[in-house]
């Protein structure tokens, strides 16, 4: 469950809507309004603990240890399975006839004699001078008694198989503890897949929910035909491997884009789930979500549900009661009314059948408020579907960060389980949902950073450090469900810099820059490397980055060495290419690259208003959405009509986009081009007005009304304004807003002076716009007229591949001076008052060539 067709991850890597069109006609359905609103970045609670060596997760409902009193398990232990089940599950332990007693049993009878839990997972786990003692309420419960007892032998309290007495009663939370594969993009391999069921029953998770959007016999176009052979052999071995970890494997369906609400139908359905029902699967859900039309009559829904569980799931009688996915799994769209689906469901809807819910928006917290919403509607507890750590949305990032958000006061009286839907990045998902797992088991009790720092632990035991530096700065989201991220670096702006912040920071970019390295050399998961290695590579780079700055900004500081400066500016700037693969693969986006750029770009206006006396043009994007204080803005003056600025929520009264000119200047034309594209995108303003204001609060209108434009064009006699902006106006739309250039004064060939000649003029102008944050590539020749009273002229280029010829000429076109020029900096001095122009021969980029007088 997570939108379509309508998000894509662009070359800017700011994701704007929902996602990727092959599944089945989905582009009718405009899902839009289905993103999340919340842009707060809530800090995560908890703190790290001290477990004495005592590592188990989930972390067990009672635990006692006895101090200094140890059971010896190096002679092995001779197994009392007494009813057979469980050898197989021991080969953590050596067997041997003379060792340590272990006795293992389970049901009502003997766990009500351990004061066991009357619970399915329930268990006693017993560790004395007798011996050990697994006994489960269930034959579930003894399996999750054996992953305990496992966990125990290998913490760093059991070293030398000493192993502490303890007696741990245990028991879950909730009845249902999982994941639900249900995100759109490429489905996990068959690898991956049963690699994360045996970590679903190592953490005591007991659901699999598989419902990959891109299978096609899941959903359309093929949900009606059984599987092909290698297929349907993968779905047995899943089968059998959840069979063996203690976890439902629950296949789900995806009919309704395209169901029909007849006879034919409900056998074609009938049909695919004896199929399935063959290859051993006893647990069924079917998804009603993300899709349009008539399969979304919720009344059709629950007829076809309640038909099911009278004609297949009782018929069957081993199979559990169905779970379902309604259309309106959220509240950010659902009606509430008693008309709405949601009460039709509880008015109409076998109360066995399972109902899921994604809180208050698509991408939300778990509290008590939204399930309040949803159960009194529904007449159950909701099952909870967690769209965490699920990146379909925003395929450019890994969420590595701690599992929270979660309301700790909640029971099964408000839900009936937690399912995570992860990233299509199953190994790097691990950390995520040894969280879940351990929420999901001990509600109360459970810690966010605690469970993170000993996650870390798990899954890196070979480089802990290094894991934990990448996942601590590759935790949030940028826009949407926000998360925190770099919550133990403080970063600072270039004014606020003091030498003892600036060599922490330092510090720490440092152990950006080689965590990558570390981690390939010591993790021993290949599969998890291989997941997070483009991620890893951009993270090692963005250290490099952020170090390089610092050490730029004590240049910059001393002023005192303006081609030395330059040097090394240009050396640490991202080139096109640089950026995109950075876009591509992002972290650090909360603190580490914010710092990068703003540091960057302040001492590049800083430096540059220094050689030219003036204040330069590099606008700032200004808003009242939280990401208009980000550097998405520059999205909007990056002279590139396919990036763009995205709000990240949902438009609504008085919101606005414009831009700071740093000075006040005048203004006499502006060109906006709002959306992500010209002609059917729904991310802009559709009612609207363009203002300027000189000082921030009092504003001029500079155009009427605009109705749904997307191309914005204002010429005018010249206003004194330091601001511009466009407003919305009166809207019932609710998208995202979405700029892609910003132009206030936009510079022309024209309009600039002088004289210019060059291969594209249109690009040249950037050589002189008054902004290091644009460049020009000439090729051949660059050649600019000598405005009245300037003495000399200084070039600032990347370095040049090869000596540049420098040529001044008269009003003749006589060559009065001709030298070449080798250094990215350099100062052009007129050799006599006759020179007219100067042209520049050779390959360069010219960032700026700055006029002095």
């Amino acid at each position: 469950m997570k939108m379509n067709h309508y998000v894509k991850c662009v070359t800017a890597g700011i994701v704007c809507s929902l996602m990727y069109g092959n599944v089945c006609a989905q582009d009718t359905f405009d899902l839009s309004s289905q993103r999340s609103e919340k842009q707060d970045v809530q800090a995560v609670p908890g703190k790290k603990v001290d477990h004495k060596g005592l590592i188990l997760n989930p972390q067990p409902h009672q635990i006692v240890t006895m101090a200094g009193k140890t059971c010896n398990l190096s002679q092995g232990i001779n197994l009392k399975d007494k009813q057979d089940k469980f050898a197989g599950y021991l080969d953590f332990l050596s067997p041997n006839k003379k060792g340590v007693k272990l006795t293992i049993d389970f049901g009502q009878k003997v766990a009500s004699k351990a004061n066991v839990k009357a619970v399915s997972g329930a268990y006693a786990l017993v560790v004395n001078e007798k011996g050990i003692t697994i006994t489960g309420f269930d034959e579930r419960g003894a399996f999750y008694g054996i992953q305990t007892l496992k966990q125990l032998v290998e913490s760093p309290v059991s070293s030398g198989s000493a192993l502490p007495f303890v007696e741990i009663s245990d028991y879950p939370d909730l009845p249902n503890r999982g994941v639900v594969e249900g995100f759109y993009g490429t489905p996990w391999s068959h690898e991956v897949r049963l690699s994360l069921i045996d970590f679903y029953g190592k953490f005591k998770m007991n659901s699999y929910l598989y419902g990959p959007k891109d299978d096609p016999y899941h959903s359309c176009p093929n949900w009606r035909l059984p599987y092909p052979e290698k297929e349907a052999q993968h779905i047995k071995e899943l089968v059998n491997a959840c069979n063996r970890n203690y976890v439902d494997f629950v296949w789900a369906i995806h009919p309704g884009q395209d169901i029909k609400w007849n006879e034919e139908d409900y056998q074609n359905l009938i049909n695919k789930f004896n199929w399935m029902y063959d290859l051993g699967v006893r647990h069924f859900a079917i998804f009603f979500d993300d899709i349009s039309g008539e399969g979304t009559n919720p009344l059709k829904q629950t007829e076809l549900l309640n038909r099911l569980t009278e004609e297949f799931v009782k018929v069957k009688g081993d199979v559990s009661p169905l779970t379902v996915c309604p259309t309106d799994y959220s509240k950010l769209w659902a009606n509430p009314t008693e008309k709405g689906s949601l009460a039709i469901y509880g008015k109409t809807l076998n109360p066995e059948i399972k109902v899921f819910w994604t809180g208050d928006v698509v991408c939300s917290d778990l509290t008590p408020e939204t399930l309040d919403f949803i159960n009194s509607r529904i007449k159950r507890p909701a099952y909870y579907w967690w769209n965490y750590p699920v990146t379909d949305y925003i395929r450019n990032f890994l969420l590595q960060g701690p599992v929270y958000g979660l309301d700790t006061s909640l029971t099964a009286n408000e839900t009936c389980g937690i399912v995570s839907n992860p990233m299509e990045h199953g190994e790097a998902s691990k950390l995520a949902l040894y969280g879940v797992a351990d929420y999901t088991w001990n509600i109360a009790d459970y810690n966010a950073i605690d469970n993170w720092e000993r996650g870390l632990a798990e899954l890196v035991p070979e480089a802990t450090d290094a894991y934990r530096t990448f996942a601590i700065h590759s935790s949030d989201t940028e826009n949407g469900y926000r998360r925190d991220e770099s919550w133990e670096t403080q970063t600072f702006r270039l004014a606020d810099w003091t030498d003892e912040a600036a060599n922490a920071l330092e510090e720490e970019f440092k152990k950006v820059e080689s965590a990558p390295a570390r981690l390939e050399s010591s993790c021993k998961n290949a599969a998890l490397i291989n997941e997070l290695r483009p991620w890893l590579t951009e993270f090692g780079k963005l250290g490099t980055r952020g170090k390089q700055a610092i050490e730029l900004a004590r240049i910059y500081r001393s002023g005192k060495d303006d081609a030395l400066f330059w040097e090394k500016y240009i050396q640490n700037i991202m080139t096109p290419e640089d950026r995109r693969s950075y876009e591509a693969h992002k972290s650090g986006t909360l603190k580490l690259q914010p710092f990068y750029e703003n540091a960057m770009d302040d001492m590049a206006h800083g430096y540059l208003k220094k050689l030219s006396g003036k204040v330069p043009t590099d606008y700032r994007g200004i808003g009242s959405f939280s990401s208009a204080h980000t550097v998405q803005t520059k999205l909007m003056f990056d002279n590139d009509s396919t990036t763009f600025y995205t709000s990240g929520i949902a438009q609504k009264a008085n919101d606005w986009i414009g831009v700071d000119l740093r000075d006040v200047r005048d203004v006499t034309e502006i060109s906006i081009l709002q959306g992500r594209n010209s002609k059917d995108d729904v991310d802009y303003f559709d009612h609207a007005i363009v203002e300027c204001s000189a000082d921030g609060r009092t504003w001029k209108a500079l155009t009427g009304e605009l109705d749904k434009q997307y191309i914005i064009h204002w010429q005018g006699a010249p206003e004194k304004a330091r601001y511009v902006r466009l407003k919305r106006l009166d809207s019932k739309r609710t998208n995202y807003a979405s700029v892609r250039s910003f132009d206030v004064n936009p510079l022309r060939p024209e309009n600039m002076g002088f004289s210019l000649e060059a291969d594209s003029l249109d690009k040249a102008i950037y050589a002189f716009d008054n902004n290091l944050a644009t460049s020009y590539k000439s090729t051949k020749a660059l050649t600019f007229g000598v405005k009245e009273n300037v003495k000399a002229y200084t070039l600032l280029m990347n370095r040049p591949s090869a000596p540049l010829k420098c040529i001044q000429l008269d009003k003749k076109g006589k060559v009065v001076s001709e030298t070449m020029i080798e250094t990215p900096f350099a100062r052009i001095e007129l050799a006599n008052k006759n020179v007219a122009k100067i042209r520049l021969e050779g390959t360069a980029e010219v960032f700026e060539i700055v006029a002095i007088d």
